[in-house]
């Protein structure tokens, strides 16, 4: 989740009035927004702040994660104020700009949380001991694939649940997170697998019967 940034100011949150946002215009928002109005901020985070969303939700998929973007896209303009030019283009030219750096970064980072997740699932032991066919170990860098795709809580939740090897009293007490909410998000994210393995005709063994029930 996005830590809240002390330069920023509280008006991001503030959505204004309808009145105010209607009288006020793009290119005044603009210049009002590069001399460091904070009103001006609101009015464009509630001007564009939905263009903002439903670019990262189109691109990134996942609309939670789109919400800390589009947090993360009024702070960066908030604080790199002084860099917009109005003569260069409009606002929302110059925010979906952000937008897309922004989304890229969430890409990437997405991008290496499941290459760890998948290298740390193919590299984990047989559960017997043994040794292990192609077939299987295939099944497991799918399923931890699969976990990377997870939401954040639900993949925090699992990964450590069957990487880390802990128990969801455990999970509770690490995270802060209540033992109901822990195996909620247990059972959630498993769901979750479950149906995209199905749907994709991917492997389903190593997940059914897989829910984590100790405590």
């Amino acid at each position: 989740m996005t830590t809240a940034d002390p330069e920023a100011p509280d008006a991001v949150s503030e959505t204004g009035t309808d009145a105010v946002s209607e009288a006020v215009s793009d290119e005044e928002i603009g210049r009002g927004l590069a001399a460091g109005d904070e009103r001006c901020l609101a009015l464009a985070h509630r001007r564009w702040g939905r263009l903002v969303h439903t670019l990262a939700a189109r691109a990134l998929g996942d609309p939670r994660e789109a919400e800390d973007v589009t947090q993360q896209v009024f702070l960066a303009a908030w604080r790199g104020r002084a860099g917009y030019r109005p003569e260069r283009g409009p606002v929302p030219a110059w925010l979906v700009g952000i937008t897309r750096r922004k989304t890229a970064d969430a890409l990437t980072d997405r991008t290496r949380r499941l290459d760890l997740v998948a290298a740390a699932g193919a590299a984990l032991p047989p559960p017997d001991g043994t040794g292990e066919g192609p077939e299987h170990v295939l099944d497991r860098v799918v399923v931890t694939r699969e976990l990377a795709r997870l939401p954040r809580v639900q993949r925090d939740v699992l990964t450590l649940a069957y990487f880390g090897d802990l128990t969801q009293a455990q999970i509770a007490h690490r995270t802060g997170l209540p033992l109901g909410t822990v195996k909620s998000h247990a059972r959630r994210g498993l769901m979750r697998m479950r149906h995209s393995l199905v749907g994709g005709a991917g492997p389903t063994t190593l997940i059914s019967g897989a829910q984590p029930s100790h405590c």
